[in-house]
């Protein structure tokens, strides 16, 4: 088992900043490689402190806050526009930072893409949900319309 320092947030496993043991080869082949995850040291302490304190800065301040977020943002849908072709088939996808501006844009707070989750790849205009992870005991469901344009 290998002990490693967590420098994003990996879904099922942990977020920023925490420690963690994972089996040599997911270390080895997926955290590694991609910047998930330092080796832990004595001396990684400072960095775990550095990662804590860089997450605290973009979580909301308080349950409150958040709750109050996830009612507005599953009060109305998001009108997501994107290119489309004549069959309503997308160039290419909707990612996470592309919910997170049109949440923006529809006057409904600021939010972090990485704590937007997709359940699939979109790639067709319609109604969809994504969910939004706003604080450790707080998530919300956003109803995404995308809709051609441009």
């Amino acid at each position: 088992m290998a002990k490693l320092i967590l420098t994003h947030e990996v879904t099922g496993l942990g977020a920023a900043g925490d420690v963690v043991e994972v089996k040599d080869g997911y270390a080895r082949n997926y955290l590694l490689p991609r910047n998930f995850a330092l080796t832990w040291s004595k001396g990684g302490e400072k960095q775990v402190q550095s990662i804590k304190a860089a997450r605290a800065a973009r979580e909301h301040a308080s349950l409150e806050d958040a709750q109050k977020q996830a009612a507005a943002l599953s009060a109305k849908p998001v009108k997501l526009v994107v290119k489309a072709g004549e069959t309503g088939r997308l160039f290419g996808t909707v990612k996470q930072g592309d919910v997170a501006d049109a949440v923006e844009a529809a006057g409904l707070g600021r939010i972090d893409k990485r704590k937007v989750e997709l359940p699939a790849h979109i790639k067709s205009v319609g109604s969809y949900q994504a969910n939004v992870r706003l604080h450790d005991d707080v998530a919300a469901v956003i109803e995404l319309d995308v809709v051609a344009g441009k």
